[in-house]
């Protein structure tokens, strides 16, 4: 007998190989701990045990209204239990869940339900309006199933003619989910912002889903019970994979329909929670508390926090509230985020100057993503490890998007040389840790959210009196950045401030709108290409 020795007679079997899914963290949970509590919201606790059986309901009543394999599923839900329910029940039945972010405008919405055709609308009451509008406009026509939380009822009207638990009660708690036939198959679709006013859908499969759940628990220090607080929106990027993270660890949804200062403080106390997540914003929240309403927290909390780097005064504070702030990095097109700030304990005595300066860095990739680098994209080649020779963020693995939904060009060119490009331009230090420096993409991130300079600037160009706009990020205490634009009117024309901010109103969701509006010349090339680096030097200054 010749050839490789391990290939002969060794098959893969349903005894021995099974797809990964994230899925079988909630059927492992159910089975251990099926009286631990899963679910807080309001006065309602839910276990484990109940959390399966209503996922299980959700994926046969889908199920028997003709809902499968590559179907998706639209939900415009705020981080209440349906929206965790939603995260397993869906892809039981082979659906993919598409969550929609519930600050968007009725337009951009209706591309979405258009674009990822969707067969089901499961949707809040909260948000009647902007759907009543985005159902209109769009061409698909979705089941429509209204959920009215009866923890925190909502005064917007009813949209379909079926509520969440009447939609429920039709389906069977024991219905056995299908397995992914392959972990290639499709789990969810989320939109980025895009360049454009048409957004992206990006696409995860069950594997990566699986894998960067996992390593959020190695990642962020997850203890078996973990009780996790929904500050992050679990639309975004699917909650960066926490609805399936916290299954995993068979700990505690703390459910959160807004954030409050006053609510998120409360809650803390009152469930020992040892986990959040959130933007920039969400730290300056819970420090606007004032401090007459504080009292001290018992034990840490672990604070993960991606977008723009948190300021000095911010990360100070929050250490002497109680919370350990850990800086991570990604994309939706790597399920979130795939790079952390490993923090060292040699570096906790620095000078503040120099702690600062670390903190400030993007870090080192995720245990289960397979390469990070910052190469020139045009030879594919790494950049020096020097801290100041720019490049573009690359990444390959297992937690890279399947791609773009119906969009090949933009798969193809994302995923060349066998990276994904980011299009965020960075430096590498000789540690190994990057730190981002512009984005090509003139993504503005606000908030957590990303902002298209772009389309900001393609609404102040509707206006009459515009004759030209640029819009660039300007830091921002609270929000980490927001949009600044930069205008110059037409020859006679006049137009103030209030008024082309109120007409991007129009066009925009309200958390896209410029906060500054500035009258100038723009500079400009001898090509007649606008410099916007000059923009944000000035944006930085003012």
């Amino acid at each position: 007998m010749s050839g490789n020795i391990y290939a002969q007679d060794l098959p893969k079997t349903p005894a021995n190989f099974v797809p990964l899914t994230p899925l079988s963290f909630l059927e492992r949970a159910a089975d251990i701990f099926p009286q631990r509590i899963a679910v807080v919201h309001g006065a309602l606790r839910r276990n484990y045990r109940d959390l399966h059986a209503r996922a299980r309901k959700l994926a046969s009543a889908l199920e028997k209204r003709g809902i499968g394999e590559g179907d998706t599923v639209a939900v415009m839900l705020a981080n209440t239990p349906p929206m965790i329910e939603c995260h397993y029940g869906v892809p039981m039945c082979g659906a993919v869940l598409n969550a929609l972010n519930t600050r968007l405008d009725a337009a951009t919405v209706a591309f979405i339900l258009d674009h990822g055709e969707a067969k089901v609308l499961i949707t809040d009451c909260e948000f009647a309006p902007v759907m009543k509008e985005a159902l209109a406009l769009a061409k698909t026509k979705p089941v429509i199933i209204d959920f009215d939380d009866p923890e925190f009822p909502q005064s917007g009207e009813r949209l379909g003619a079926l509520d969440y638990e009447a939609l429920l009660a039709g389906g069977d708690e024991t219905y056995v989910r299908r397995f992914p036939k392959d972990e290639w198959d499709a789990i969810a679709l989320n939109y980025t912002s895009g360049t454009t006013s048409n957004p992206k859908g990006v696409v995860y499969h069950h594997r990566g889903a699986h894998l960067l759940a996992t390593d959020n628990v190695l990642t962020c220090s997850l203890p078996d019970g973990a009780v996790y607080l929904w500050t992050l929106p679990m639309f975004h990027c699917n909650g960066w994979c926490f609805p399936w993270t916290i299954s995993a660890v068979a700990g505690t949804h703390v459910c959160l329909r807004a954030v409050r200062a006053r609510a998120i403080h409360d809650l803390i106390h009152e469930h020992g929670v040892t986990h959040m997540c959130g933007a920039p914003i969400v730290m300056s929240t819970i420090m606007g508390l004032p401090e007459s309403e504080k009292k001290p927290y018992p034990k840490t909390i672990n604070f993960m926090t991606a977008g723009a780097p948190p300021p000095e005064a911010v990360l100070a504070a929050m250490k002497e509230q109680g919370f350990n702030v850990t800086h991570l990095y990604g994309l939706t097109e790597v399920y979130g985020p795939a790079v952390v700030n490993v923090w060292k304990d040699a570096w906790n005595d620095l000078p503040i100057g120099e702690y600062a300066a670390l903190k400030a860095r993007q870090g080192v990739r995720y245990t289960m993503l397979e390469g990070l680098d910052v190469m020139d994209p045009e030879t594919m080649t790494s950049v020096p490890r020097d801290g100041a020779t720019m490049g573009e963020v690359m990444f390959r693995g297992n937690v890279v998007m399947k791609g773009y939904l119906k969009n090949k060009v933009a798969t193809e060119d994302s995923l060349a040389g066998g990276w994904f490009h980011s299009g965020d331009l960075a430096v590498i230090y000789p540690d190994g840790y990057i730190q981002l420096k512009d984005r090509s993409k003139d993504i503005i991130i606000s908030g957590g959210e990303n902002i298209s300079s772009i389309e900001v600037e393609d609404a102040l160009y509707k206006h009459p009196a515009v004759s030209s706009a640029a819009v660039v990020a300007k830091p921002d205490e609270k929000w980490g950045e927001t949009p600044c634009a930069f205008v110059e009117l037409k020859p006679g024309m006049k137009a103030s401030a209030e008024e082309l901010i109120d007409w991007c109103a129009r066009h925009l969701a309200r958390f896209k709108l410029p906060k500054h509006v500035i009258f100038t010349d723009l500079p400009r090339t001898s090509t007649g290409k606008i410099q916007k680096f000059k923009l944000r030097d000035k944006a930085n200054q003012g």
